[in-house]
């Protein structure tokens, strides 16, 4: 758990930084190795991706449901922000992406932690995070095609997108390259730096999120890796920790205008609540797989956010969208971040057999 504390305090202290003091001079090179961390972070999230190719169609009702659990959080903040302040629907729909994946790294560690890792919640779980990580990256293309509009080089950018799904369906896991953590660091690099220039130029606005994951899914997955103590620091953490620590610093200086600190406090809290509350769909799914408490749990485990909404938030930066506007999304990703045990303690409690139960089960024996 205290690896989730970690990662809110230094987003926490890189958002007080940037207020703080004028990291203007520093921010090309902030943003730059944030993108580099997010696309080595993306790999890792293409390398935990699979499926079997001959249960496609059992995929796709667990697709669909992780696209829908994905969209009522997007709709609902996106509804919010563009309700109540001056910004327009397009931009509205790309700030409010944030909310709707999942931290599926997050989400595997504690649930595993917890000794959740053989239960029917942590494997749908499973599925499901990734799925709407998926989601995200391949829906925020279009939403930046909506604002910056349909052209030539948009076209090109499509069929650019489609070759890469192609390739990445058709070669799933069969590029043998080296996997380990310094060669990682690498493939981002170099993926950033390509995306990067061609957006400098005016040439190609395709953000690191899609190339890397992808790569990733290229990747022969490695097997029989030594397993990390439970409660160790690695190389790999600590990567993650100066992302969360970068993207709270690419965090404009924030001009209040006329909103207050306690209006401030309760938009936070009115986009978290709604972005949890769209969570909540899988519960109304999977009747035949499961009792409610544990569809019900599903659906909690599936509040934690993480990695690819910071991503979001810090491509949502490019688009010219209200300093308050970003400042809220992030802090209220950062308070999600802080209660992520808290979910995590609501998914053991609720797959405890209820008292009365046990009680039950004790008598029969």
């Amino acid at each position: 758990m205290i690896k989730v504390f970690i990662y809110s305090l230094l987003m926490i202290l890189g958002i007080v930084l940037s207020q703080v003091f004028d990291l203007q001079p520093g921010r090309p090179y902030i943003n730059f190795f944030t993108l580099l961390i997010l696309g080595y972070i993306m790999i890792e999230v293409g390398l935990e991706f699979n499926i079997q190719k001959g249960k496609l169609k059992d995929y796709g009702k667990d697709y669909l449901i992780a696209m829908t659990a994905a969209a009522f959080p997007w709709i609902f903040c996106m509804l919010y922000f563009w309700s109540f302040f001056d910004i327009s629907l397009t931009k509205a729909a790309i700030i409010a992406r944030f909310a709707a994946p999942t931290s599926a790294g997050v989400l595997f560690v504690m649930l595993a932690a917890a000794g959740l890792a053989a239960t029917w919640v942590f494997k749908k779980a499973r599925i499901l995070a990734i799925f709407d990580d998926l989601d995200t990256i391949l829906l925020i293309i279009p939403l930046q095609m909506l604002h910056i509009g349909f052209n030539g080089k948009a076209v090109v950018l499509i069929a650019i997108i489609f070759a890469i799904l192609f390739c990445t369906y058709r070669y799933l896991h069969s590029l043998r390259l080296p996997t380990s953590r310094p060669w990682l660091l690498v493939y981002a690099l170099i993926l950033t730096v390509i995306t990067e220039t061609f957006a400098h130029i005016d040439l190609l606005n395709l953000e690191i999120l899609l190339p890397a994951f992808a790569w990733g899914c290229l990747l022969k997955t490695p097997h029989g890796q030594p397993a990390n103590a439970p409660h160790a620091i690695t190389a790999d953490d600590l990567l993650k920790f100066t992302y969360m620590f970068f993207v709270g610093c690419s965090l404009p200086q924030i001009a209040f205008g006329e909103i207050s600190i306690g209006w401030l406090v309760f938009h936070v809290l009115m986009l978290t609540l709604l972005s949890n509350l769209g969570k909540l769909y899988p519960m109304l799914c999977y009747k035949k797989e499961a009792p409610f408490r544990e569809r019900f749990a599903l659906s909690v485990a599936m509040w934690p956010r993480g990695e690819v909404g910071a991503g979001i938030l810090v491509i949502s930066m490019k688009y010219a969208i209200p300093n308050n506007v970003i400042e809220m999304a992030q802090l209220s990703l950062a308070l999600n971040l802080c209660l992520t045990g808290v979910f995590i303690y609501w998914v053991m409690w609720l797959l405890k057999k209820p008292r009365r139960k046990r009680a039950l089960d004790l008598f029969r024996n």
